[in-house]
């Protein structure tokens, strides 16, 4: 009895602590599950915040190619030269396959921040492409990009926005159906470039609708290489793939469980040798099967989110994109030994996917692997002939810098390249062989030339600025530092009250050759604008001549444009004057020839056709005030040496085109004859004096070559710009075009037309061509600058916007009241004067 109780007592002893044992053992078993669940959550939301944060450390890159390159031009491409176009984004997926994945304790606690995006973005009708790297990796990638695509514009931007207001979003994750060693097709199997279709339907999208495409990418660990391998031996070893890819989807320590209770399960002889006997062989397909795999598994590998966000006008509309993108992703589908996608998108949280999107997330549960080929079927940039509209394509390619660019002088604008910028500076010593700039309306040409004229004048530099529009002397103004307010000299011919003289037939003395100066200059300036041979021929020539050298013989009883005329109809003026003339061929000229000539000749046929052309200007109201006073308001010697800024605004809106071109044709003239007159200094007291004139093929005769030629040893340096080439050329005569392609030493062309782009790809190549010169974006520009007597390798340049110098507001007025009475004279006052010498007997 005590026997069996005692038993009793031992076994309700062990039960006891059996049930205690067990008891303690599921508690700690909860105790370790919840603790696994708190730190697998905890993890989660430190991985998820982090990133959240790690993305304001992103960059993105706008990337832009050339839709033609030389030679593309009426030609078609081949299916392997498409191929092979589509392999340069293989190879540089092959690079980033290829870097080694974060490995470490941050990288398992925070996740890894390796990953790069690469995305095709349709917003507001139009298809963009944007890279994404971490500030880190950022210089990698474009290295990468820009080694494989040298043609491509890589513009830093801020992040893009495809949602819009009142507009409903949809959003969804692409995944295979099957195990990552399976392929999906790829563009070597396809007769077309397979980005096309996703492109056509993105191209169907309307104005304030949007819609990416990500591909969120980093390089996959080599276990996936290990993996594949397995499976395709296992296959051979079995001469079946059925086990060999039974245990694919399972997990990795699930498999290792099943294969150690197969090998602790002893397989009795007879067994072993019946195997051995029923091994079977591949088929075909299981050959072909396994084949595809090595395949893939024989490129680099990379771990890859594709998601897909749309944003249209209502829910049911953003459907049918989506719906639509999964139809066309269709076509990698490798239906009979590969992959497939899903034939619908794997929605799952919406919210959360929008999230990851924006934030750019790598979702490791999404995740699946590609190899550098199936991912260039699926993302490269566009190629040459896709033919999708609405592209936004690089419109003109962008070439660095060379490296010998001075770093002195003023700017000219700023040379982007491949996320470089470098200021362009232009020495004085090459600006005096003076600088062309070519380009159509509005395309940048007026900024830059205010950027170089607000320049020059904040250095203390005299310049003389010819506008026949006046938006650019207005900007000017606005400029100028108060220092320099008082060497500022605004002609304004439109400024009727207080009106500025210019004597078109007033010279100095002192220097005697330019009284013939001014009458050849002026019977050039005539000619431009009458075409002298058709309307003059030389008897015009010869009385024009004559009657100037007559009138300037004699300044004190008027030598201006408004003593042409009277002299050659008024005899007894003439006589006066004959009688003070002490140059005797003008004297025979007037008695013997002109006063006893008949027919044509004779003087009385020959005054209408002079005064004609001279009417024009002595009696209009706006221009008598200005060209009839005896002497000018201001010397151009004193101010090309006293460094003074000459504003000239021509504007042709306000005076006429004709007087426009009459008086910037004789300030021209006289400036080149001021920087003649120099020879009596030393050239190292010579001070550079700039002269800028915009549409200067209406204030140039064929004297443009002289003064490219010669007026930069006296220091006056051209700055001349217009809109095309044809403007140089005037019924075939091209004199002013050849004077100035031979004589300029700095080149600017900012888009131009065709025409102009055939000409000048001759000093552009090999660097740009033609197509790079008709579509240059607004506000850049082509330069083959001068660099110490040389010309340099073209590159592109963006001209500095806003404009340079600070706006100082009230000054343009004040500096105009202050022009206008210390140069200007009341109109009242000429009026009488020239009434005055009308009358002079």
């Amino acid at each position: 009895m005590n026997f069996q109780e005692n038993i009793n007592s031992d076994q309700i002893n062990y039960d006891t602590m059996l049930n205690v044992d067990m008891s303690f053992f599921v508690i700690l078993s909860i105790i370790l599950i919840v603790i696994f669940f708190i730190f697998k959550i905890s993890r989660y939301f430190i991985k998820y915040f982090h990133q959240k944060n790690k993305y304001h450390g992103h960059k993105m890159f706008l990337v832009k190619l050339p839709k033609e390159r030389p030679g593309d031009k009426d030609r078609e491409e081949t299916l392997q030269e498409l191929q092979e176009d589509i392999a340069v984004a293989e190879t540089i997926f092959a690079s980033i396959g290829g870097l080694r994945a974060e490995r470490g304790f941050k990288a398992w606690l925070y996740g890894r921040e390796d990953h790069f995006s690469f995305e095709i973005v349709a917003s507001e009708k139009l298809i963009s492409f944007y890279v994404l790297a971490t500030e880190g990796q950022s210089r990698y990638l474009q290295q990468q990009i820009q080694a494989h695509y040298p043609d491509a514009s890589m513009e830093e931007v801020e992040d893009y926005n495809i949602f819009h207001p009142n507009t409903q979003t949809v959003a969804g994750v692409m995944i295979t159906k099957k195990h990552y060693i399976f392929p999906i097709k790829t563009y070597k199997t396809m007769e077309d470039d397979p980005l096309n279709s996703i492109l056509n339907v993105m191209s169907k999208l309307e104005m304030n609708e949007g819609m990416t495409i990500q591909f969120v990418v980093r390089s996959a660990k080599g276990v996936w290489h290990k993996k594949a391998g397995e499976v395709v031996r296992k296959a051979h070893h079995a001469g079946t793939t059925q086990e060999a890819f039974s245990g694919l989807n399972r997990g990795r320590v699930l498999n290792s469980f099943l294969e150690l209770l197969s090998i602790s399960k002893p397989k009795k002889k007879d067994e072993l040798n019946q195997n051995q006997m029923d091994q079977k062989r591949l088929t075909s397909m299981e050959e072909e099967m396994l084949k595809e795999i090595e395949t893939k598994n024989s490129k680099a590998g990379l771990e890859i989110n594709i998601r897909v966000v749309v944003s249209a006008s209502d829910k049911a509309k953003a459907q049918i994109y989506l719906d639509n993108i999964s139809n066309v992703m269709s076509q990698y589908n490798h239906y009979e030994y590969g992959n497939n996608f899903n034939s619908k998108f794997i929605k799952r949280n919406q919210k959360k996917i929008v999230h990851d999107f924006i934030y750019r997330r790598f979702d490791e549960s999404i995740a699946r692997i590609f190899n550098t080929e199936e991912l260039a079927s699926m993302f490269h940039f566009p190629l040459k002939g896709a033919e999708t509209p609405n592209i936004v394509w690089l419109t003109a390619r962008h070439s660095a810098a060379p490296s010998d660019v001075p770093s002195e002088g003023i700017i000219l604008g700023k040379n982007v390249f491949r996320g470089v910028n470098k200021d362009i500076h232009f020495k004085k010593e090459d600006r005096r062989r003076h600088h062309y700039i070519i380009g159509k309306s509005g395309v940048g040409k007026s900024v830059m030339l205010t950027n170089m004229a607000i320049q020059d004048i904040e250095n203390g530099d005299g310049i003389c600025l010819l506008d026949p529009h006046g938006d650019l002397i207005d900007d000017v103004l606005k400029r100028i530092p108060p220092e320099r307010a008082e060497d500022v000299v605004l002609f304004a011919p439109a400024d009727t009250e207080r009106p500025l003289a210019l004597n078109l037939l007033e010279y100095d003395p002192k220097y005697p050759e330019q009284k013939t100066f001014v009458i050849n200059e002026m019977i050039k300036i005539f000619d431009k604008l009458y075409d002298l041979k058709s309307t003059g021929g030389p008897i015009f020539e010869q009385y024009i001549r004559n009657a100037m050298l007559l009138i300037m013989d004699d300044p004190s009883t008027g030598s201006t444009l408004m003593e042409i005329p009277k002299v050659l109809a008024d005899a007894e003026f003439r006589k006066m004057k004959l009688a003070a003339c002490r140059d005797h061929t003008v004297v025979e000229f007037w008695e013997k020839e002109a006063e006893k000539a008949g027919g044509d000749a004779a003087l009385a046929n020959v005054v209408p056709y002079i005064t004609s052309k001279l009417t024009t200007f002595i009696s209009n109201d706006t221009m008598r005030p200005i060209i009839g006073q005896q002497k000018s308001s201001f010397n151009f010697r004193e101010i090309m040496d006293g460094q003074k800024i000459l504003l000239v605004d021509l504007s042709k809106g306000q005076i006429g085109e004709l007087n426009a071109y009459l008086l910037g044709l004789v300030l021209i003239g006289k400036i080149l004859m001021a920087s003649l007159s120099r020879t009596d200094i030393s050239a190292e007291k010579r001070k550079d004096f700039y002269l800028y004139i915009d549409e200067f093929q209406n204030f140039t005769t064929d004297s443009i070559s002289s003064i490219l030629s010669e007026a930069r040893k006296y220091g006056l340096n051209l700055i001349i710009a217009h809109q095309y080439i044809g403007q140089l050329v005037n019924k075939g005569d091209s004199t002013i075009k050849d004077a100035v392609f031979g004589n300029v030493g700095t080149w600017t062309s900012f888009k131009i037309g065709s025409e102009d782009a055939e000409v000048l790809e001759k000093e552009f190549s090999p660097t740009f061509n033609q197509y790079d010169l008709i579509n240059i974006e607004k506000g850049t520009a082509y330069m083959k600058l001068l660099v110490d007597n040389t010309a340099t390798r073209p590159f592109s340049m963006r001209t500095t916007w806003p404009v340079l110098g600070t706006v100082r507001d009230g000054v343009d007025q004040k500096i105009k009241t202050l022009s206008r009475f210390k140069y200007g004279r009341d109109r009242s006052i000429i009026e009488a004067e020239i009434k005055r010498r009308s009358n002079i007997n």
